[in-house]
């Protein structure tokens, strides 16, 4: 049973990190920039909000991957066997890390060079869209997580 702890403790840790960080932006440093910075720093910031976050994002994927892989197969032999729960969890991350990846491979180079450029309206477009795909990946995270703890059957 030890065994199983260790992947099982870093596996919750990793979905804590990701799913909070979004929750802690979205539902609180968001309102804060809003009332208290203008565009143009509130757009500087959230450059380097995503810079930092996302570095501790791609750690909590890395970990999540590899501890429910290896949990998979310590526990169910397998994708086969798994309960529906599992399958349901493996879906909802794969696509918030689809999500995840359109945010970092499109959305934040756009944002960036809007910054860089000084194009605050672009950038304020751009930041509204990473906005929303912020929100339906942290619901979806949240969905996640209460299906996997409650070891729900869809």
């Amino acid at each position: 049973m030890l065994a199983f702890a260790l992947p099982y403790t870093l596996h919750v840790l990793a979905a804590l990190v990701w799913v909070g960080g979004m929750f802690f932006a979205w539902l609180v440093l968001r309102p804060a920039t809003v009332a208290t910075l203008e565009g143009p720093a509130r757009l500087r910031l959230w450059v380097e909000v995503f810079r930092r976050f996302f570095g501790w994002v791609w750690l909590a994927v890395a970990i999540l991957a590899i501890s429910g892989i290896g949990m998979l197969h310590m526990r169910f032999n397998g994708f086969e066997t798994a309960p529906r729960y599992v399958h349901v969890m493996i879906g909802g991350g794969i696509a918030m890390f689809a999500l995840f990846m359109r945010i970092q491979a499109l959305l934040l180079p756009e944002l960036r060079t809007a910054v860089q450029d000084e194009d605050w309206s672009t950038g304020a477009a751009v930041l509204a869209r990473i906005r929303r795909m912020v929100g339906i990946n942290l619901l979806l995270g949240l969905a996640v997580v209460a299906v996997a703890s409650s070891r729900l059957v869809l």
